[in-house]
């Protein structure tokens, strides 16, 4: 017997194995799960994947509701080439907004993260974390190399 699981379910109008599959080609190591087909009609119902070791229902619902950035998919990089990479590629015909957030076209938001951000944060140091929030307060696209500089004073 199986114990409980837990996996994130995201509504889309109708573009569900489209996101899907643009997402598994741009995390490593994640992958689709399972589509399953509408029932009696074309095209995909529900899509089950994988993203970075995460589950997801990825649901085709229809137009009664809309992703907001109320909930967003926070992702973790060790360097700026890999930020820039994943940044770049998600914010083609989405929006980009502050403090390392994006919209992309399928209207999921996303929050692209260096690792040394949360590092610099968990610090005792009052001034050196003021610094840092103050200077990812300024940033659109989060830049590690000037954080760590921030924090440096």
């Amino acid at each position: 017997m199986t114990g409980p699981s837990l996996q994130t379910c995201l509504w889309f109008d109708d573009q569900a194995q489209e996101a899907a599959e643009c997402y598994v080609a741009l995390l490593p190591g994640s992958k689709i799960l399972h589509s399953f087909p509408r029932r009696g009609g074309t095209g995909t119902f529900l899509v089950h994947l994988s993203l970075l070791g995460q589950r997801y229902t990825f649901l085709n619902g229809g137009p009664h509701y809309r992703l907001t950035p109320a909930a967003s998919i926070e992702v973790h990089l060790d360097t700026q080439v890999e930020i820039d990479l994943l940044w770049n590629a998600l914010l083609q015909g989405g929006q980009a907004m502050r403090c390392g957030w994006l919209t992309d076209r399928f209207g999921v938001s996303w929050q692209i993260i260096p690792r040394s951000l949360i590092r610099l944060m968990q610090t005792e140091d009052d001034a050196v974390a003021q610094r840092v929030t103050a200077a990812m307060m300024q940033m659109v696209k989060l830049d590690g190399p000037a954080l760590e500089a921030a924090a440096l004073g």
